[in-house]
C-alpha cells in the first residue's frame, strides 16, 4: 500500500551549493542582499537548489494552513507550533522474477495524491510524463522541486520574507495573503470520473461530453448515435475521458468540471501544477506564481509582490522604486538612461563594458 511519511532531512547550507546551470562555473551560491539570485553567477536561488525538503514541506504546510485544506497539514511534535505538510510519499516494492533468488525492487513517489488506493495513485502517475513523475532520485523529483520554488514563493505568503515591503505595507500583505487563502486556493482532487467531491454534483448535473440519449447531426446532416452515456470532457482538451481512468477536480471549479492529469496546469505558464495546488480566478486555473502577479505587480528586481501604489514601469516591467538598479554596480537608475535585456536592467557604463 502507499505509505503516508514525513520528510526529515536538514536544510542544505545557502554557500558552497553550486549552480546547476552554470555546471561548474560558480563554486557557490553567494546571497545578494535584496535580490533572489547569486552574487556571483546572477542565476536564481532555484538553479542553486537550496531548499530541503523539510523547508519545502513547512512552506506548504504555511500555506494550507489557516485555510479549508489545513487537514493537508499537521503540527510536528516538539516543533515550533508551525505546521506542515502532511506530503504523501509512495512506496511501490514489486517483485523481481528474473533472477535465481525473488527479489523486490522498490520506486519511491516524492509526492502522490492524498487518500487515494495505490491502484488509482499509480493510474494517474502513469497518465503524467513520466520524465514528470516524481521518482526519487530522477529529473522528475528534481522539476517537481523546482516549480515548488517557482510557483509558490515563499515571499508570496510570508511578510517576513519580503525585502521590499515599506512601513505600513506588512498590513496590505498579510490582508492580500488572508484574502487569497479563503477566496482562490485550493488543492486537486484526483478520482474517478463522476466520483469527485464523495460524487457531489453541487445540485447540477454532471457535464458529460454529450447530452446522453440524443442524436448529433453531422456536417452532412445526418443523425448520429450519441456515445453511450458517462463519457467526461476534460475542461482543457475538451476529449472525452473513459470511466475507469482518474481524472483531477478542483472543488472551487464545481464538480462539473473535470481534468485528465497531464492537462491541470496554470492557464498563463502552462506549467503542471505542482502538487496539484492551484488558484481559481476568472474560470481558470493559475498557479500561486502568477495568480499574485494578476493581482498586484511584481517586482523584477527582487521578485516580490509590489503592494505600494507608487513604483516604477518600463517597457511591461515593474520594479519597487528602490530596486530600479543597474545589475552590475547597483546604481539607481530612476531619471537616468539604461537598457533592459530580458529583465536584466544595466546603466549605460555597464552595458557597454558587457
Amino acid at each position: 500500500p502507499a505509505l503516508l511519511q514525513m520528510s526529515g532531512s536538514q536544510p542544505q547550507v545557502g554557500r558552497g551549493v553550486p549552480c546547476l546551470r552554470c555546471r561548474g562555473m560558480c563554486t557557490g551560491f553567494e546571497p545578494h542582499s535584496w535580490r533572489k539570485i547569486c552574487k556571483s553567477c546572477k542565476c536564481s536561488q532555484e538553479e542553486h537548489s537550496l531548499s530541503s525538503e523539510l523547508e519545502d514541506d513547512r512552506k506548504i504546510g504555511r500555506l494550507l494552513s489557516d485555510s479549508k485544506y489545513s487537514t493537508l497539514t499537521a503540527r510536528l511534535k516538539g516543533g515550533d507550533g508551525v505546521r506542515i505538510y502532511k506530503r504523501n510519499r509512495m512506496i511501490v516494492t514489486n517483485p523481481n522474477i528474473s533472477g535465481k533468488d525473488p527479489t523486490f525492487d522498490t520506486i519511491t513517489y516524492e509526492w502522490a495524491p492524498p487518500g487515494l488506493a495505490q491502484k488509482l495513485a499509480m493510474q494517474y502517475m502513469e497518465l503524467i510524463p513520466k520524465e514528470l513523475q516524481p521518482v526519487a532520485g530522477t529529473d522528475g523529483a528534481f522539476h517537481r522541486r523546482r516549480r515548488l520554488t517557482r510557483q509558490l514563493p515563499l515571499y508570496d505568503q510570508d511578510p517576513a520574507q519580503c525585502r521590499g515591503l515599506a512601513e505600513g505595507e506588512q498590513k496590505l500583505m498579510e490582508e492580500f495573503v488572508k484574502k487569497y487563502k479563503a477566496e482562490a486556493l485550493g488543492v486537486g482532487e484526483v478520482a474517478l470520473p463522476g466520483q469527485g467531491g464523495g460524487g457531489k454534483e453541487e445540485g447540477k448535473p454532471q457535464d458529460k461530453s454529450v447530452d446522453s440519449g440524443k442524436a448529433t447531426e453531422s456536417p452532412n446532416g445526418a443523425l448520429e448515435s450519441a456515445p453511450a452515456a458517462g463519457h467526461y470532457r476534460c475542461e482543457a482538451c475538451k476529449q472525452a475521458v473513459p470511466g475507469d481512468c482518474p481524472v483531477v477536480y478542483a472543488d472551487r471549479a464545481g464538480y462539473s468540471r473535470q481534468w485528465h492529469p497531464a492537462c491541470f496546469v496554470c492557464c498563463r505558464c502552462a506549467e503542471p501544477l505542482v502538487d496539484l495546488i492551484y488558484f481559481w480566478k476568472s474560470g481558470a486555473a493559475w498557479c500561486g506564481r502568477h495568480y499574485c502577479e494578476s493581482l498586484r505587480p511584481r517586482c523584477a528586481g527582487c521578485d516580490e509582490i509590489i503592494f505600494s501604489e507608487d513604483y516604477q514601469q518600463a517597457e511591461g516591467l515593474a520594479w519597487h522604486k528602490k530596486h530600479f538598479a543597474c545589475l552590475e554596480c547597483e546604481t539607481l537608475l530612476t531619471g537616468k538612461p539604461f537598457s533592459l535585456a530580458n529583465t536584466s536592467l544595466l546603466c549605460t557604463t555597464c552595458s557597454q563594458s558587457r
